[in-house]
């Protein structure tokens, strides 16, 4: 009996999250875009939907298997158990604004970097949100705090958001971002009309490849991706996704957004390298499973931390930093999975792990300037906090080829602390 009812409890919850994201399919579109649209039809854009060019595009789910997958989604079935992180403390503030020619990225958490150069500052995907979810009650929930307290962000003078999943383009966190004076937003194609309710006084939508002056010296770039798009049931791939690529006197800046592995990471090295730091999401992803046809399709629009290596190589192997793990509970991987088999295929391709680290939330990484020479030890201990979480002895990199220090034994302070170095 208490089976039968907890099982007509959720077929009630089911049919109200359906009941409230069906109608708002009306709100995404508005006929007089799709007229402005059809004139834009290109190798990715048919006048109607958006693709991706060099993938097999995915045939429309049955009813069946769409409310299969719904149900998994909402009640998280067949997923495994990711730990809420309790003890975790906020980053210090960040610097109000970086100098010429320096370079400060920090993870915030999931796609969230903030990204300080040449005197501006910069969120990727911002979310604060405790769900990314089109509601509060339900939907994947926060495992992780963000890096760095909503109060403690400096003035931001625009946010990159590459797509409209919910886990990217976050409205709440955007109307809070419009209310302390953010002046600017830049989006894919197709997302205008929902970035309007953030109330971000000036947006800006591009294609690919097309550009936006910053400032006199910095450009931004949206650049392919290979993903999807939709905030309803409705409305799949009638807006754009992507990647940015921001350039700058300190150099070139990939955020991939959401991404599979494709040959996009060849063309954005050949149309801007040397790229410096890139961004790169290693979660959700999942080994293959027998009988599973949907797994080739998950790889095509999800990175998983091998294809997110080889991405860094076709990059021209620069500072990679990985994104979307560890916050929102997206897929079947495990909690600490995504990280340990970063470091895997790093060992299998011969690779140092600080060629791909997954960052600290909170902690700033301060790029060294183009040109310089290996930093000192003091300078490094102060500046550049990287580590590969939970994924044994704690290491530290640094950029430059630096060869990375193994952890202080339990109940010391790390060699390169702060609490060491004063």
């Amino acid at each position: 009996m208490k089976i039968r009812k907890k099982t007509a409890l959720s077929v009630f919850i089911l049919s109200l999250v359906l009941g409230c994201i069906l109608p708002l399919a009306a709100r995404v579109s508005e006929p007089h875009l799709d007229a402005e649209k059809s004139s834009l039809v290109s190798d990715h854009f048919d006048g109607t939907r958006y693709s991706n060019p060099h993938a097999p595009q995915n045939p429309p789910s049955p009813p069946g298997q769409a409310f299969r997958w719904l149900w998994k989604w909402v009640f998280r079935t067949n997923f495994s158990t990711w730990p809420k992180q309790t003890d975790f403390l906020p980053g210090v503030p960040p610097v109000s604004q970086a100098s010429d020619s320096s370079l400060f990225i920090t993870a915030v958490g999931h796609g969230t970097f903030l990204i300080q150069m040449d005197g501006v500052n910069i969120l990727t995907d911002p979310i604060w949100s405790e769900r990314c979810s089109p509601f509060s009650w339900v939907g994947p929930k926060r495992k992780h705090e963000p890096g760095i307290r909503f109060e403690d962000l400096p003035p931001i003078d625009v946010a990159l958001v590459s797509h409209n999943h919910y886990d990217h383009l976050d409205l709440p966190t955007l109307k809070r971002l419009a209310e302390t004076g953010m002046p600017r937003a830049v989006v894919p194609l197709g997302n205008m009309s929902i970035m309007e309710r953030s109330g971000i006084p000036n947006i800006e939508e591009l294609d690919w490849w097309q550009s936006v002056n910053l400032t006199s010296n910095i450009t931004i770039t949206l650049v392919p991706a290979q993903h999807f798009s939709g905030r309803t049931l409705w409305d799949r791939n009638k807006s754009l996704w992507g990647g940015f690529v921001i350039s700058g006197p300190s150099g070139n800046v990939l955020y991939s957004g959401d991404t599979g592995y494709g040959p996009h990471f060849r063309e954005i090295a050949r149309r801007f390298s040397p790229i410096r730091v890139a961004l790169l999401p290693i979660s959700p992803f999942r080994p293959s499973q027998p009988g599973d046809p949907t797994q080739e399709y998950r790889r095509v629009i999800h990175m998983g931390p091998s294809d997110a290596v080889q991405a860094h190589l076709d990059l021209g192997t620069p500072v990679s930093i990985a994104a979307h793990y560890q916050v929102f509970q997206l897929g079947f991987d495990g909690f600490h999975d995504a990280v340990d088999a970063l470091a895997a295929s790093l060992e299998e391709h011969g690779m140092e792990p600080i060629a791909f680290v997954a960052p600290m939330f909170g902690r700033a990484i301060s790029i060294p300037p183009i040109g310089d020479e290996p930093l000192t030890r003091t300078w490094k201990a102060h500046n550049i906090w990287w580590m590969l979480l939970e994924s044994g002895p704690m290491q530290y990199g640094f950029a430059e080829g630096a060869i990375p220090l193994k952890g202080a034994p339990p109940g010391q302070p790390h060699p390169l602390s702060e609490s060491a170095a004063q």
